[in-house]
This record gives C-alpha cells, structure tokens and sequence, in this order.
C-alpha cells in the first residue's frame, strides 16, 4: 500500500505567519481583513493545530495565497491528478477545537480554483460558531444526518442531499442522530481564479 501523504498541522500557523510577514501585513490588518480578532490570528499563528479549512480559506484569501500554500502541499505542474483513497491528507485527523476533520482529495493539483475535502462533523461539536467567507461551497452528504444553519434558517440535510450555497452568509453544520456525518465539501477558490481570469487575460 501507499504510504499516505501527510500535512503537517504544526507548521500551518507558522507557515501563515511567513506569509504575513513577508508582504508586511501586520496582525490589525489581518483581522481587519478577516474579520477575525489580533487574538485569535496570533493563536493560529502559535498553534501546533489547524483552524477549520473555512478559516484557512479566509486568511488565505486575505494573504492573497492558495489553500494549498498554506497547507504546504507541493505545488507541482499539472493538468490532472488522481489522488488514491489511501493516499489522501487528513488535516485536523484527530479533531480540530470544532470537532471537524478534513480530507484533502486533491492535494496535487497545483492552484485550484476549488478545493474539494471530505469533511467529517462530530455529534456534539465541542464549539458552535459560525462560519463566513467569500466564494460559494457545495455539501453533499455521504452519510449521516446535518443540521444546517444558514443565516437565520435551519435545514436537515440526509445522505445524498446537496446544498450549494453562499459562503459568505455565516453559517454552521453539525452532525444529529447518533453517529457523525460525513459529506463531500467543495469550496470555491477566489485566488486561484483571479489567477486563471489574470493568465487568460479575462
């Protein structure tokens, strides 16, 4: 078998710290552009786990980088990839603050304009907050049952139910029943299609 590529967590805060830094963006202006506290950027920064990936595309966003980059995946020429079952990341494997785990199902392609998981949510998340940030973002539920919030509205969502919505309306799943849910997230990626639209000249 494949030995299963790994992310490494304790260098994702590190990592985002180095890319702050070197375009000069102070903390008050990350949060400023994140809408996220001084506080909480620095603990991500100092932080041997990984914030959710809504969070990740957030900063990312506002650093003016990819996903990818931030995860440290390798960022190798490509026009396909084909990502093995046993060979997919897991990021937060053991469960972020959230409770929520991510496996990352095309880590190869360099500079996607989506970025596609396999998110797993926890019954009794440890946290309830809401979640916003810019693109759109497709569930689809493979197992389980979700509780949706979506602004002011609720939705249960059952295996084989999509939802495709606004990312930037807050938002929060969380798995009901007695065993956790598991659907497959596809978020949209700003950054990598402003950088199609900049070489197509679009």
């Amino acid at each position: 078998m494949q030995q299963q590529p790994i992310i490494i967590e304790a260098e994702i805060g590190r990592r985002i710290k180095t890319f702050r830094t070197e375009r000069k963006i102070t903390l008050e202006h990350l949060a400023v552009k994140t809408n996220l506290s001084k506080g909480y950027l620095s603990k991500v920064e100092k932080s041997d786990k990984a914030p959710p990936v809504s969070t990740l595309a957030n900063i990312a966003r506002a650093l003016n980088v990819t996903i990818s980059a931030l995860l440290g995946e390798a960022s190798q020429g490509a026009s396909l990839c084909l990502v093995r079952k046993d060979e997919r990341p897991f990021v937060n494997r053991d469960g972020s603050s959230f409770g929520y785990s991510y496996e990352a199902v095309a880590y190869k392609y360099p500079n996607r304009m989506m970025e596609p998981y396999i998110l797993t949510l926890p019954v009794g998340p440890k946290k309830r907050t809401l979640f916003q940030h810019e693109g759109e973002e497709i569930l689809f539920m493979i197992q389980g049952t979700m509780k949706f919030r979506y602004g002011n509205e609720e939705y249960i969502a059952n295996e084989g139910d999509c939802l495709y919505f606004d990312s930037g309306i807050p938002h929060f799943g969380e798995a009901i029943g007695d065993k956790d849910a598991k659907c497959f997230m596809v978020m949209c990626n700003p950054v990598g299609r402003e950088r199609m639209n900049s070489i197509h000249g679009d």
